[in-house]
């Protein structure tokens, strides 16, 4: 019997005060498979930094255009 692959499943928000009583909240989550010769803990690693990484993308170019 072939055993599944492990799943890994991480999702992250910010909620970034606009003022005036307003906010913007993002989320952001992504579920991957571990793959070949991967440790489950690498998966959880890879898959936690692009999701750290896309978040702080969205965070930046939200201040961005609340600069403007």
């Amino acid at each position: 019997m072939e055993q599944d692959k492990t799943r890994v499943k991480v999702g992250l928000g910010y909620t970034m005060n606009l003022g005036n009583f307003q906010s913007l909240r993002i989320d952001i989550g992504v579920e991957d498979s571990q793959r070949e010769g991967e440790h489950a803990s690498e998966t959880f690693d890879r898959v936690y930094s692009f999701v750290e990484q896309k978040l702080s993308d969205k965070i930046a170019a939200e201040t961005n255009k609340s600069d403007d």
